[in-house]
Order: C-alpha cells, then sequence, then structure tokens
C-alpha cells in the first residue's frame, strides 16, 4: 500500500481547500501549507510564475492550463506533447539538460518545480532546496519521485514500493491547489483516471494469463547488454496492469540484462523506447528495430518472428502523464497479438 506525504493545513485552510470531501469548484485558502518530499512548503498566494526543472513538470503546468505562468523550462527528454508545441514555443528553455542554479533564479519565480530530487534535492546537482528557500523561493517536487522511493541510494534512487499513477495524481491535484484552480485539477484527474479504467478494461478482455513482455530503453552500445524495465518503475506499472509479465524479475527500475537471458525467457511482446535523445546508439528506434532482427540472439524470439513489437515514447516510460497514453497504445496494440 502505498503511504502519501501528510498535508498539514493552516488554521485559515480547511481540508476542502485540498478536495478532501470538498465541493467541487472550492478555491484554495491561504495559508497553504503542506509537506512535499519532507519539505514543509508555506504559499501566502497562488504563485505568479514558475520555471520547471523536468519535461514531466513542464507538462504537467501545460495540461492544468497554467502555461501563461511558466517563465522557463528546462530538462527535456524529447518534443513537448503536440497539443502544447506552440505554447512552449514562446516560452523561454533555460537548458536542454540541467539548468544552472542562476538561470534559474534569475526569473524570480514564485515556484519551481521538480521532477527528480536528483536535480533539486539533499545532493541535487541544480541545487539543494534550501538553497532556494534561502532566497524565498518554494520548490515542489512531483511526489512521484519520493513517494515509496529512496533517493539516497545510486544516482537514481531505489523504489521502495511499486511505481503507480498515484504519485502522479497526487501531484496533479497538489499543484491543482497551489494554483488555486482546483476544478480544472479535478477535471483533468478525471480525464486521465477515466483513460487508464479504459485502457485496463481493453486489456482485461482479451483474457491475457500467460501472456509476458519486456521493455527496452536503450544500451549503451548497441550489441551489449541492454537496458530494460524492472519490476519498480512505469513500464512494470503497465505490465501490471494490463495483465502481462514482467520477464525481467529486478528490484531495479532499469537494469543490465542480457541478451542471452532475454531471449531464454522468450516475452511476447517486446516494447522500445523511441526518444529523440542520440547519447547511445540504441536511442534511435529504427536502430533498436534493425538489431533486432539481424541478431543471431535476439532474431530467434517469437516475439521478432511474429511482428509483436510496439514502439512507445520514451519519456513515457517515466513517471509522467504520458504513462496513460502509453498505456492505451500498449492496450490498443494487444488484440491484433493473439496472446492467450
Amino acid at each position: 500500500m502505498q503511504h502519501f506525504p501528510i498535508i498539514r493545513l493552516a488554521a485559515a485552510t480547511s481540508l476542502a481547500a485540498l478536495g478532501l470531501g470538498a465541493p467541487a469548484l472550492a478555491q484554495t485558502s491561504y495559508p497553504l501549507v503542506l509537506q512535499n518530499c519532507g519539505v514543509e512548503l508555506t504559499f501566502d498566494k497562488a504563485p505568479d510564475s514558475a520555471v520547471t526543472v523536468g519535461q514531466a513538470t513542464t507538462e504537467i503546468l501545460y495540461t492544468l492550463g497554467l502555461g501563461d505562468k511558466v517563465a522557463g523550462t528546462s530538462v527535456w527528454f524529447t518534443e513537448v506533447l503536440p497539443e502544447f508545441k506552440e505554447l512552449n514555443a514562446g516560452i523561454e528553455r533555460l537548458a536542454d539538460n540541467d539548468p544552472s542554479f542562476e538561470s534559474v533564479v534569475a526569473k524570480r519565480p514564485g515556484i519551481v518545480t521538480v521532477q527528480y530530487e536528483w536535480h533539486i534535492g539533499a545532493q541535487g546537482i541544480v541545487a539543494t532546496r534550501e538553497q532556494f528557500a534561502d532566497l524565498g523561493i518554494p520548490t515542489y517536487t512531483l511526489p512521484a519521485d519520493c513517494v515509496g522511493k529512496d533517493n539516497t541510494a545510486g544516482s537514481d534512487g531505489t523504489r521502495l514500493e511499486p511505481y503507480t499513477m498515484a504519485g502522479i495524481y497526487q501531484g496533479i491535484e497538489e499543484l491543482a491547489t497551489i494554483f488555486d484552480i482546483r476544478a480544472k485539477g479535478e477535471a483533468v484527474l478525471t480525464d486521465l483516471k477515466a483513460r487508464e479504467a479504459a485502457a485496463v478494461e481493453a486489456a482485461k478482455a482479451l483474457d491475457l494469463k500467460e501472456a509476458s513482455a519486456v521493455f527496452w530503453f536503450s544500451s549503451a552500445e548497441m550489441d551489449i547488454d541492454p537496458y530494460v524495465a524492472g519490476n519498480g518503475g512505469a513500464p512494470a506499472w503497465m505490465m501490471a496492469s494490463l495483465g502481462l509479465k514482467n520477464v525481467i524479475d529486478s528490484p531495479e527500475e532499469w537494469p543490465v540484462v542480457s541478451w542471452e537471458t532475454i531471449a531464454r525467457a522468450n516475452p511476447d511482446v517486446i516494447v522500445i523506447a523511441r526518444m529523440d535523445r542520440r547519447r547511445f546508439e540504441a536511442d534511435d528506434y529504427k536502430k533498436k528495430l534493425e538489431f533486432l532482427k539481424s541478431d543471431p540472439v535476439a532474431s530467434q524470439m517469437e516475439a521478432v518472428k511474429q511482428g509483436r513489437v510496439v514502439i512507445i515514447d520514451a519519456h513515457a516510460m517515466d513517471p509522467s502523464i504520458r504513462n496513460i497514453a502509453a498505456l492505451e497504445e500498449l492496450a490498443a496494440a494487444l488484440p491484433a497479438f493473439g496472446l492467450k
């Protein structure tokens, strides 16, 4: 069972302000005090501007209709969602990857929204949350990166509990509350949850009792062991939601596993990541497809022979609102595969 950070309200705030049994259109009462990833935040009013450090937080703010509040963005994995292309083109990109502390502070944001604690956190490569707090700038980290997760272990941290969409949903609700747009937040959540349920029901109708899958993100070199999804992250949640067994039995989010091991498991479906990044040759999904067909080991898997390969946006394999679209894409592809 996943445990969420406790939201504590100041005297002037009621439970209704956070939607806990509140009327649908209740406004946020300030001052608002909440606990976020171990840090207490206080808002006397809705922030007048934001800087985002992480594409997931950027797209959540856009989805909430807060694009006009975003003064700068950073840490991009791929192109912005198509519906936000025009909006995003008019917003300054502070950095494709890690922004400098100075560049974020220079925007004088009312809030900095953060996707990963390793960017802004106890050992943040951009800065610590205390450094921003000293300047009167609150930082909000998506709960998906701290709830049920230990970020003191390794660069990516370790999930103590399997990922679910609950952390993203909590982030949407809390950001909507912070910015006093609870009705919009409720509408976004209703839509996402309905889509999630529909995708799960579609897969459930297939009665997949023994079908399995593997998610291939990338490889440091084309012909060496790939980075594949373990049991802790978003891909594992997708597989479990749709009734697919993950052939990679590892608590890590992205372990390195040999093709010989994967081939012996012979997954029924192979899901590969499509991304704009070109850090590795295998970042190119076309190179992945070529490898699967030509490698003497990988090419022998039934999923390759039968063409049971699904291509999904790489950022949708990270905790984000894109998880729902990826779930839908995978659910839509399964009927054609004739799985049992």
